[in-house]
């Protein structure tokens, strides 16, 4: 499985602004795609990734050219689909938190002109890094959706894991979401 990624210099401005182009692509892809089922796992072992990760198959890398570093995949070649990010930018000096990152986030999709709700909130780790997981129902013109968000805070990084799906699919995909984090390793 070969997914695209990005490394472009605004991936860092682009995911600390709270990801509105991400949520304008995630109301675009999510309604109404086929649901994301029992899924075999294949290992993405790729150098520049700060991390390795088993992502479903059958499913299709996908490039938004918001400038966010990492991997983004989707259940199908044509909209709609559900949707995987597992992104990551560089912390250098700044020392961000979870909460700071959910705000900007909560902001992000609030700016798209979508309703966000959180459901439940759990601090988690993955791969041996510690954060704060929420879930999120979205309201949009055109239906819901049900998100999944993971901000953790490593050594050099801040990571932002992420599924969108509708909320009618929200518990199969959820579980091979779970399947998917729990087979992160952290370089």
């Amino acid at each position: 499985m070969k997914v695209p990624r990005s490394s472009h210099p605004a991936a860092q401005a682009t995911f600390r602004a709270g990801h509105s182009a991400l949520a304008s692509a995630l109301l675009a892809l999510t309604l109404g795609a086929a649901p994301a089922g029992a899924q075999t796992l294949v290992t993405v072992n790729e150098p520049n990734l700060p991390f390795t990760v088993s992502l479903p198959k059958s499913w299709l890398g996908v490039n938004f050219n918001d400038g966010a570093a990492g991997v983004s995949v989707v259940s199908a070649k044509t909209p709609p689909a559900t949707l995987m990010r597992l992104l990551y930018t560089p912390k250098g000096n700044e020392k961000p938190t979870p909460a700071s990152e959910f705000s900007k986030f909560e902001q992000g999709v609030k700016s798209t002109g979508a309703t966000i709700k959180q459901t439940s909130s759990r601090t988690v780790g993955y791969g041996g890094v510690s954060g704060v997981e929420r879930n999120y129902t979205l309201t949009h013109p055109k239906g819901k959706l049900n998100m999944r968000v993971w901000y953790g805070v490593g050594a050099r990084n801040l990571y932002s894991f992420q599924l969108t799906d509708t909320p009618e699919r929200f518990t199969a995909a959820s579980a091979t979401f779970s399947k998917v984090l729990a087979s992160v390793k952290f370089r």
